[in-house]
């Protein structure tokens, strides 16, 4: 289970605070077993400071707090603060990554469950979509509808999610796929060939929405399966 530790403090020194969590990552780099940390300073009150450290589990938090380059940095860090820091112990009970689980519903409900109108819910009606294999760029909304629903009818792909990566506004996600061309595909009539290949995209989110994409795939490969280009 996921274990989170939140650090609460007040100083006057905040920058000297945040210079020492530089040292304290650069010192116990190959060693240390927190996976992300946070520093914010409350807007109401400069002297509040709180840091949040996520680690894999508690064991591993306690592991971490053991390293010799913890203890100094935490003797340090008490002589910046007014008294002592306090220190609330939380287990992870809800792990919510809202864009990252906004990016799986648009290829659950647009591309593997052939809903291409889902869109108008999960995409912003300013969106735009970068992919070299449309048909200009980037495509707005409703084009990018009619050109992806098109590619589904054609081969009624199904998408598996190998990785989904999210850092700020942005996801990136690594995905194969697999399909059948049972209609014409720009001019090509079905040839009832199965087809696989791989792609990455990487999604722009904000205020519940996708509002930018862009797509990578090997449609070349799809075409050799296709019979036509040359192997």
């Amino acid at each position: 289970m996921t274990f989170v530790q939140v650090i609460d403090c007040r100083t006057q020194q905040a920058d000297a605070l945040n210079h020492l969590m530089d040292d304290w990552i650069e010192a116990t780099r190959g060693k240390r077993t927190a996976t992300h940390s946070i520093v914010g300073k409350d807007r109401a009150d400069a002297s509040h400071v709180v840091e949040i450290v996520e680690f894999p589990s508690y064991e591993e938090a306690m592991r971490n707090s053991h390293l010799p380059e913890t203890d100094r940095i935490y003797r340090e860090m008490v002589a910046l603060c007014e008294g002592e820091p306090s220190f609330t112990d939380l287990d992870v009970v809800r792990d919510e990554q809202l864009n990252k689980a906004l990016v799986r519903e648009f290829f659950e409900k647009v591309v593997n469950g052939e809903d291409i109108d889902a869109a108008d819910r999960l995409c912003a009606a300013d969106y735009r979509e970068h992919d070299p294999a449309v048909s200009s760029e980037p495509l707005d909304l409703r084009r990018a509808k009619e050109e992806n629903g098109a590619l589904v009818a054609s081969f009624g792909p199904h998408m598996t999610l190998d990785r989904v990566v999210a850092e700020g506004d942005l996801v990136c996600v690594g995905a194969s796929y697999r399909g059948r061309h049972v209609r014409d595909y720009r001019g090509l009539p079905a040839t009832g060939r199965d087809v696989s290949g791989t792609g990455h995209a990487t999604f722009r989110c904000a205020d519940g929405r996708i509002t930018e994409s862009w797509w990578n795939w090997d449609e070349a490969g799809m075409l050799r399966q296709l019979g036509v280009l040359e192997s």
